[in-house]
């Protein structure tokens, strides 16, 4: 497992024994290969799950890794190796034709993908791709959909219409957009001699690395208009205290300037 808090909280409602279960750092596929190779005897199946975007980060997993390895090691257990991703922040976030990070890494062959019609869509609700099988056993044995209100029909609709824009040549020019936002941001921030973690994804982390630099900063950001996530301890680790900027197509070159801007002047 590498993932978010979603992920944690359901392997402790799933009650999954400490013994059944292990977590390798992150992307570190030395780790899970270890991790693999030492599940105890007996075991019948293995269950690999972890975020396609790392949401504090904008970074993403390697999913052909991730594959391969499992793949390896399928026939060690009776019913194989099952990988699971969560790509709410990266489907219609990114990639040619939204489809997240199944397309940037060009691996498809994830058994489950978990997403949301929240965030990029800009509706409610989630959802889970899989076999008909995998569908089925989560329609009658998962507590959490059982004992839940379905989507309600206007967000149901609202979800297919997102899903039809973005599959549309408006939804392909608002990716690209989005893609130009992302990098056009990314070289300014660098630039102007802030830390980030590289990738592609509009999540753009700027690492500040101490709680009071990342709180006044975030007051500065406000006092000019910019509402920005600031994470400081402990919410992250000391050290990795990080201003998250989240764009979007929406986002002009005049926004993006007016927050380097702000940026500056709050250096």
């Amino acid at each position: 497992m590498d993932s978010n808090n979603s992920i944690v909280r359901a392997l402790r409602i799933a009650a999954v024994p400490s013994g059944n279960k292990g977590i390798f750092k992150h992307n570190n596929m030395e780790e899970l290969e270890t991790l693999l190779r030492n599940v105890p005897a007996g075991m019948e199946r293995v269950v690999v799950i972890f975020d396609g975007i790392f949401s504090m980060r904008g970074d993403y997993a390697p999913l052909g890794q991730i594959v391969a390895l499992a793949k390896k090691y399928d026939e060690k257990f009776a019913d194989g190796v099952l990988t699971i991703v969560d790509d709410s922040h990266g489907t219609a976030a990114y990639g040619a034709t939204g489809r997240g990070t199944l397309e940037i890494t060009g691996t498809w062959d994830v058994d489950v993908i978990t997403s949301t019609l929240g965030k990029a869509f800009g509706a409610e609700g989630g959802y889970v791709a899989a076999s008909a099988d995998i569908i089925e056993i989560i329609r009658q044995k998962a507590d959490t959909y059982i004992y839940t209100n379905p989507v309600s029909p206007g967000a149901a609709n609202a979800g297919l219409a997102a899903i039809n824009i973005v599959d549309s040549d408006e939804g392909k020019a608002l990716l690209g957009r989005v893609k130009e936002n992302a990098e056009y941001f990314r070289r300014g921030i660098e630039a102007l001699g802030y830390e980030t973690i590289p990738g592609v994804h509009p999540i753009v982390p700027v690492l500040i690395r101490d709680t009071a630099k990342t709180r006044a900063t975030v007051k500065a950001l406000y006092d000019n208009g910019i509402l920005a996530t600031g994470l400081a301890f402990p919410v992250v680790p000391a050290g990795d205290e990080t201003i998250r900027i989240q764009l979007s197509a929406a986002h002009t070159r005049v926004d993006l300037d007016h927050v380097l801007e702000s940026f500056e002047k709050a250096k």
